[in-house]
């Protein structure tokens, strides 16, 4: 897998290394992205059963109005 290098303030970096009980600036980072990632793809998960839902609601026929 390709690396990048950022730059981050140290005092942030060393906050989600507290918050994460992880003890390199490396890992720390990775786990909070890995983390974000994973919200994500639940949301959409949860959005798109949402949405089938709804969908199939719309494609019932509807009883005869008036």
């Amino acid at each position: 897998m390709a690396k990048v290098n950022i730059s981050l303030d140290a005092e942030l970096v060393v906050e989600v290394m507290v918050l994460a009980g992880v003890g390199s600036p490396q890992d720390a980072i990775e786990v909070v992205v890995r983390d974000y990632i994973a919200r994500g793809h639940r949301t959409e998960a949860r959005t798109e059963l949402r949405d089938q839902g709804l969908r199939e609601v719309d494609a019932k026929p509807q009883e005869p109005q008036g």
